[in-house]
């Protein structure tokens, strides 16, 4: 099975623990009962999750918080990349405000079910759930000022063409401003190669410096990738346990080298590409 059937049958598994008040841990644990995900755990404050549907915020399996790292201003269109249960799609939707428009574009029809079942609950109507690939976004060029992302790219089998996609969407002078795992030097082949972790939010990432460089060649400047999350070896235990890998072995050699970071560039505000403007 292929990474991206795996990816599909995953989340909208997840997506359906969520409906039943389940539990939808990115790791290996994931449905069993009072699971805690390093990856996952404690990334939105009471504040920002307390008038949104609860199955929003138990269906969330990002790394980290996009919406709370970039700047939404009102009136501005944003794009969620891989959007899951929409819960960064409802925050962002409420940050720029009824002026502004919030897409989510996720391809698991479940996750796609429950994220508008969401929006009916919250009540927003500057929201649009829309089906689709992140490497094939079904939007126009130049039709978006800021891409999101949560934990999501790095499970991207072909990360050149998201960033290309990305880079197409956003207008002149757009922000790319993601949350996604990221490794810092070398992982063991063992970790790369199993199919599991890689659905589970792991051997997919790559490491910060080729993250760099790929955002470069899709054309963005103003890179900056920032760790807000770096995990030890208890974390590594956490997220290898149960994935047929040699914990006790494989644990001390990943300490430190996973990390959730908030990266962010920019699509120039002038370029030479027939893309660029409008």
């Amino acid at each position: 099975m292929e990474v991206k059937d795996q990816v599909r049958e995953r989340y909208g598994q997840a997506a359906l623990r969520a409906k039943s008040g389940g539990s939808t841990c990115c790791g290996s644990v994931a449905g069993a009962a009072g699971c805690v995900d390093p990856i996952t755990s404690n990334l939105y404050g009471s504040g920002e999750t307390n008038s949104l549907p609860e199955e929003a915020v138990t269906a969330s399996l990002g790394c980290g918080n996009p919406t709370a790292l970039a700047k939404l201003n009102p009136g501005e269109t944003v794009l969620d990349l891989g959007s899951g249960g929409g819960i960064d799609v409802l925050l962002s939707a409420r940050r720029v405000g009824p002026t502004g428009k919030a897409y989510g574009l996720d391809m698991t029809d479940e996750m796609l079910e429950l994220a508008r079942e969401n929006q009916r609950k919250a009540g927003m109507e500057n929201v649009e759930f829309l089906k689709g690939e992140i490497e094939d976004i079904p939007l126009p060029d130049n039709s978006v000022d800021v891409v999101i992302s949560n934990c999501v790219i790095n499970l991207s089998a072909d990360k050149d063409r998201v960033l290309r996609e990305a880079f197409r969407v956003l207008k002149p002078g757009g922000r790319f401003a993601v949350s996604d795992v990221v490794t810092r030097g070398q992982v063991p082949a063992e970790v790369r190669q199993n199919m599991l972790l890689w659905v589970g939010c792991i051997a997919g990432a790559l490491d910060e410096y080729e993250y760099a460089n790929k955002l470069a060649k899709a054309g963005f400047g103003g890179i900056d990738i920032e760790p807000t999350r770096v995990y030890n070896i208890e974390d590594a235990r956490a997220f290898l346990s149960g994935q047929g890998v040699d914990v006790d072995a494989v644990a001390p050699q990943v300490e430190g080298k996973f990390m959730s970071a908030f990266i962010r560039a920019v699509k120039p505000a002038a370029c030479c590409t027939p893309s660029c403007c409008p």
